[in-house]
């Protein structure tokens, strides 16, 4: 493996893929999507029927909450058992895949595979590290998704690191190479999920891409990009799964208090697996995430909001402007001079002041009709947010710290990485 690998945050792993299997019954969409609709995951246990699927190896985070959660998790950790009993894997040795992502909206995204270094990623607003948060962690989210990782064998990812690679030099090259490079899969998602490709890199596409890589975390590189001299370097943002990544991080936290620290190093929790993606991929869109409050008295809220932002006013106007929709109705609530750069900062900081003295529950949505279909049922109301400019996210967290949590979302909910890689974790 090119040592540059050891300062660059990320490396090639143990890819597990499976062997003769139906891989469209096999993938299944990342587990927080869909947590309001149990019926999208009952349609998945119907697919995926007795056949070998990842929807046995995660929970679906619409069950995260429920009384018999620690059966679920015991089953989760016994199916994983039973597969690599079963050896229905294939392990890829030191490997890293190239992968291309046919949308539901016909564009084509591009990724890697690989392995990030938790020992180089840190989530607390305002990090200097390598690999960074770009929104708010939500601290008591992180336990029970421990729960889930702590004892598993192996893990599936859905974490999505991007890199800000304006000239193409990482992952576009070896998109004009995958004639000459070994496929190791190419099938239908389920559930409108698009088409999965995947190819294996080689070893000069690997050292290449370490090479590129290195130019692009230099102080060179953040100076040109951002006009910001002496900061250190951002290298990877996590786009998708950041509560995924810190339950990985904590869990490799707690294995370090019962290790001796000259073995660190060889633990395999130490890492984990990500998709990496360029911010410049041109099919890679930032959609908003809405909000959708349940078991509230909806028009007390909405006077709530007013009275929160003196000033605020019914209609659109100058200012951050936010629609709404309940069983009363939709409209637009503006909110003039605010006091943070984004529109979601100006509606979460007061809906967690709101709920906390009052109840109800939040939960992140994406897609306006789902939005409007939720928020219109009575004790709910939904919230629709703009979407961020995809071009503002690394300098703003690197000069600002972290973004309001769930602020953006790369692409629709049937767009997101569906489970298909795994590694061992213990």
């Amino acid at each position: 493996m090119n040592k540059k690998f050891n300062k660059l945050g990320i490396k090639p792993a143990d890819i597990l893929l499976p062997r003769d299997c139906d891989m469209t019954r096999w993938a299944v969409v990342a587990c927080d999507q869909f947590t309001s609709q149990p019926e999208y995951w009952e349609e998945v246990d119907r697919i995926a029927g007795d056949a070998p699927s990842t929807l046995r190896l995660i929970l679906p985070e619409s069950k995260l909450n429920d009384p018999d959660v620690e059966q679920h998790i015991a089953d989760i950790n016994r199916s994983m058992a039973d597969y690599l009993a079963r050896d229905i894997f294939k392990t890829y040795g030191d490997a890293i895949i190239y992968i291309e992502r046919s949308q539901s909206d016909g564009e084509i995204r591009h990724g890697l595979v690989a392995a990030v270094d938790l020992e180089q990623y840190d989530y607390t607003p305002g990090s200097g590290s390598l690999v960074r948060a770009t929104e708010g962690t939500v601290l008591e989210r992180i336990p029970p998704r421990v729960r889930v990782r702590k004892d598993a064998p192996i893990e599936l990812p859905h974490v999505m690191l991007l890199i800000d690679d304006p000239d193409k030099t990482c992952i576009e090259p070896i998109t004009a190479a995958t004639a000459s490079m070994e496929p190791v899969y190419d099938f239908e998602l389920m559930m409108k999920g698009g088409h999965l490709k995947g190819w294996l890199l080689n070893n000069d596409q690997i050292d290449a891409l370490a090479d590129a890589l290195e130019k692009l975390s230099t102080s060179e590189a953040m100076e040109k990009k951002y006009g910001l001299k002496g900061v250190a370097p951002l290298l990877f943002a996590v786009g998708d799964g950041n509560h995924s990544l810190a339950t990985a991080k904590t869990c490799y936290e707690n294995l370090k208090k019962v290790t001796p620290q000259e073995q660190w190093a060889d633990l395999p929790a130490r890492y984990a697996l990500v998709e990496i993606e360029n911010l410049h991929d041109d099919a890679l869109k930032f959609e908003a995430i809405h909000r959708v409050v349940f078991g509230v008295d909806p028009q007390a809220l909405l006077e709530a909001f007013k009275s929160f932002y003196p000033g605020a006013r019914e209609g659109e106007g100058e200012g951050h402007t936010i629609a709404y929709t309940w069983s009363g109705g939709k409209g637009f609530i503006t909110v003039p001079e605010p006091k943070v750069q984004l529109a979601v900062g100006t509606l979460q900081n007061f809906l967690d002041a709101y709920l906390k003295e009052h109840g109800g529950e939040v939960d992140y949505i994406h897609g306006d009709a789902v939005t409007d279909e939720l928020g219109a049922k009575p004790g709910n109301i939904g919230f629709k947010l703009p979407a961020m400019g995809k071009d503002q996210l690394f300098k703003t967290v690197i000069a600002d710290g972290v973004l309001p949590r769930k602020t953006f979302s790369m692409g629709h909910a049937e767009d997101k990485r569906y489970y298909v890689e795994g590694r061992k974790i213990r």
